[in-house]
């Protein structure tokens, strides 16, 4: 058996991974940054919020950021204290539409704490709730059959994956990217960053 649509459909997210990535706006990625920097140091806490696939992948940073020494936390769980004036949320939807993500956001604002959005759309909902908004390219759920062929004319073509799954692929690897870089930052090497991992599995 050959394959061919399994081999053609990596090579297409490969190729749209790292033409997305090329397009991104470095000061938005530092600024980022600078702010869970300036959370850790003030001892403020780092919590992150998504849906469905967002979310996944936003409670992988979340861990990572904890190992990291960060106050982190993820919204929904038993355990996560009530957000205060400066902490700060990270808010994770492609479409920036996603109604909890949004709420949730508007709710923070509320209590003094920071948003960043993470997101596909920097005029969404989530990006004008947002104190910061790092855009990270994918095609979301939201993108339409129509849109698709639409953006292929004009040579804007994006891997038709299913349900958006691109802007999720993306965040990964640009929220892994991000914690490569505050380790260098904090210069703190992966052993220290296993000192902290799970040991009760």
């Amino acid at each position: 058996m050959v394959l061919n649509r399994f081999w053609a459909a990596i090579q297409e997210i490969l190729t749209s991974i790292e033409k997305g990535f090329s397009s991104m706006e470095i000061g938005q990625v530092e600024r980022f940054i600078e702010k869970l920097l300036e959370s850790r140091d003030n001892m403020k806490k780092v919590v992150v919020v998504g849906a469905g696939r967002a979310g996944l992948v936003g409670k992988a940073f979340a861990m990572r950021l904890m190992h990291l020494g960060f106050n982190s936390y993820v919204v929904g769980e038993t355990i996560t204290p009530a957000l205060k004036n400066g902490d700060l949320l990270i808010a994770v939807s492609g479409s920036g539409s996603t109604k909890i993500v949004v709420e949730t956001a508007k709710a923070a604002k509320n209590v003094g704490a920071q948003v960043i959005a993470i997101t596909s759309y920097p005029d969404s909902q989530l990006a004008q709730v947002a104190d910061l908004v790092v855009r990270v390219p994918g095609r979301t759920k939201v993108s339409s059959k129509e849109d698709y062929f639409t953006r292929q004319i004009l040579g804007l073509h994006e891997p038709l994956l299913p349900l958006g799954t691109q802007f999720e692929t993306n965040c990964m690897i640009f929220f892994d990217a991000v914690i490569v870089e505050l380790m260098g930052r904090l210069g703190i090497t992966e052993r220290e960053l296993m000192e902290r991992h799970a040991n009760i599995e």
